[in-house]
């Protein structure tokens, strides 16, 4: 086992971990933070996705150890303490989600689109969310959906 010490969703985590679990599974399994889904558990689909250090990334593609020291955001952190975030209000306006399994790694990558890039055009949302598959909804009310959080994006909304 090794130790490994996290800043999850703004608090700070010290987990015993096996060298080789997944950030996905420890995240889940040890922090219980079941909103990360694990699907094709080879960073296709994007349903894992949480941010590290301000990065998407594909947490099931990472380990637990490679974390050690990062703070990670996973979609329980996107939300504020009054409400939904900006982007969460707008997939619910939007309905850009039917059975939600994709959500949360949509909502994670597209947050972390629009801290770096809040006046990103549709193309480059497109092109970010080509990396997220979803079966349900299709893509435009999820398009729809980002392209109005964009101006919460740009009047600097406070980090969750």
């Amino acid at each position: 086992m090794t130790t490994v010490t996290l800043v999850v969703n703004g608090a700070a985590t010290t987990l015993e971990v096996p060298p080789r679990l997944t950030l996905a599974d420890a995240l889940r399994d040890k922090v219980r933070l079941t909103g990360t889904h694990v699907a094709c558990e080879h960073g296709v689909c994007g349903a894992c996705t949480v941010i590290v250090d301000g990065l998407a990334v594909r947490s099931c593609l990472m380990l637990a150890v490679q974390a050690d020291g990062a703070e990670i955001i996973t979609v329980e952190g996107l939300a504020r303490h009054d409400g939904l975030s900006a982007l969460q209000a707008a997939f619910r306006k939007h309905h850009a989600v039917q059975c939600g399994f994709c959500t949360p790694g949509i909502l994670t990558t597209m947050h972390a689109l629009l801290t770096e890039e809040p006046d990103a055009d549709e193309e480059r949302i497109r092109e970010v969310l080509s990396g997220n598959l979803c079966r349900c909804t299709g893509y435009i009310p999820i398009i729809a959906a980002v392209m109005e959080a964009r101006a919460a994006y740009a009047r600097r909304e406070p980090a969750p």
